[in-house]
């Protein structure tokens, strides 16, 4: 057993007896001789006391020698002792959020019963919802980003500070062939196009990176934006010195959390790359000054670009927040397979934690009128490259209104098989500041909801499923009344 782990148990122990007994920790230091200071030290595990001292405490408080120090807990600690066994505290990047881990032991010992029960059934839930420890790790960062409105001025100054020492010219759009010279020249990388292919298992992956040779295998079909991105990061392992790293894209599992965070800042710095700061806001002032908006416009801006429209839209929820002050917006990935009616939502990002569309688990139906659903269904009716859409979506439920772009684009590891990505703007007065277009009156507005089991929206003619959650809350609402009558005519 770890001895941080003892000196924890032997404090909790001790002061669940104290309590029990209803002492203070002045009526404890008076009772064994003890100093307070010492006794605090004791029950907040920093300090474990000698055998000697030991014996003081268990002859003062009536309590076995054996008892006291034994690793058993009762059935009000035990939560405890199962957190601490399984290392939960030691998998939460709470450094990330500027948590010690002592000030968590500390949370949980000043009220164990309740802070265990409450950690249990986070757990119990996760175990319940299969939720990984990957999931955990990638949630963790997710709301690290939101918390710093996922703008990283640290990784645009290095993208700055890199592009100078390299000569990378950031005025033009950046080729694969200039950052794969930097990769071997510089970094001693070996390319190779080819070994992938013959290996039908990794068909799903687009790069593995083998750091003892500094072999970068890449999939044959990728185009020359997706190798600019896998170029990209690679630098960034190597140009921020991150040794903790991941070597598949996609990944296929993490190993610990600094993989998972590491990950994150290749992926920024790659996109603040190649996707510069100050073209992409020169860009999006000159959209946001037109009195009307086409599809051309902003098609133009992507294409100003060596990237994925994904990657588009991944800096857009970079700049939006920090150049134009527009915080709060949310971004949805779905993929969608065509002959079917399935849409995943395989990644989210909220920065203001208000907007309604969040990935569920519970086999519900996501609103059918949203943008990034139905270019889905455009593209794979049309067979177009690229299909865009706009619309201001209006929450009724919530009298929240966003502006909401949306692009799909066909998977080109999957055969019929599309992605749709969506950045969603809330309309508020700094909306209207920014943007002139933002009361055209040639934006479509669609009322939506989220999902069809939980819109009151009557005349739907996409709905998949009836109101059930609605329904099932007016009754309950119906019952509660009438129980209500009851108790007043019966307490006359």
């Amino acid at each position: 057993m770890e001895q941080d782990y003892i000196k924890l148990i032997f404090g909790l122990k001790l002061k669940q007896i104290r309590t029990d007994k209803e002492l203070s920790l002045f009526g404890l230091s008076k009772l064994t001789g003890l100093s307070k200071s010492y006794l605090n030290e004791i029950e907040k595990g920093k300090k474990y006391p000698k055998p000697d001292k030991i014996a003081q405490l268990s002859e003062q408080l009536e309590v076995p020698y054996d008892e006291l120090v034994s690793l058993k807990l009762d059935k009000n600690l035990a939560p405890i002792g199962e957190i601490l066994q399984s290392k939960i505290l030691k998998e939460i990047p709470l450094e990330l959020f500027g948590i010690q881990e002592s000030t968590m032991i500390d949370i949980i010992s000043n009220a164990p019963s309740k802070v265990t029960a409450f950690i249990s059934t986070i757990i119990d839930i996760a175990k319940n919802y299969n939720f990984s420890k990957e999931s955990f790790y990638l949630a963790s960062v997710r709301s690290f980003q939101e918390a710093n409105n996922n703008y990283f001025d640290d990784l645009e100054n290095s993208v700055l500070s890199f592009a100078k020492t390299y000569q990378v010219n950031l005025e033009e759009p950046i080729k694969s062939e200039e950052l794969e010279e930097i990769l071997v020249e510089e970094y001693g990388y070996t390319i190779n196009s080819t070994e992938l292919e013959s290996h039908t298992e990794l068909k799903n992956l687009r790069s593995v990176f083998i750091p003892k040779s500094k072999s970068l295998l890449l999939a044959k079909h990728i185009d020359d934006a997706q190798k600019t991105f896998i170029y990209a990061k690679e630098i960034a392992y190597n140009y921020l010195k991150i040794t903790e790293r991941l070597y598949t894209f996609s990944w296929i599992k993490f190993e610990n959390f600094d993989q998972v965070l590491n990950n994150f800042y290749a992926s920024y710095f790659a996109g603040a790359l190649i996707i510069p700061k100050a073209r992409l806001v020169s860009d999006l002032k000159d959209l946001f000054s037109k009195k009307t908006f086409k599809s051309k416009d902003f098609e133009r801006i992507i294409n100003n670009y060596n990237a994925s429209p994904e990657s588009v839209y991944h800096r857009l929820t970079n700049i939006l927040p920090k150049e134009f002050n527009l915080k709060s917006l949310f971004f949805l990935r779905f993929s969608h397979q065509k002959g079917t009616d399935d849409f995943i939502l395989n990644k989210e990002l909220h920065l203001s934690k208000q907007q309604s569309p969040h990935a569920n688990e519970s086999d519900e139906h996501y609103c059918r009128r949203w943008a990034s659903l139905k270019v889905l269904k455009e593209i794979s009716i049309s067979g177009n490259s690229h299909e865009i859409d706009i619309q201001i979506s209006n929450y009724p439920s919530e009298d929240k209104n966003y502006l909401v772009l949306s692009s799909a684009t066909a998977d080109p590891f999957v055969a019929d098989q599309y992605r749709s990505i969506c950045i969603g703007i809330q309309i508020n007065s700094q909306f209207k500041r920014k943007i002139a277009f933002a009361e055209s009156k040639s934006l479509k507005q669609i009322d939506v909801g989220v999902t069809c089991e939980r819109c009151a929206i009557s005349d739907c003619e996409v709905r998949q499923a009836k109101p059930t959650v609605i329904l099932s809350k007016q009754m309950d609402d119906k019952i509660a009344s009438v129980v209500e009558q009851l108790q007043e005519k019966f307490s006359k």
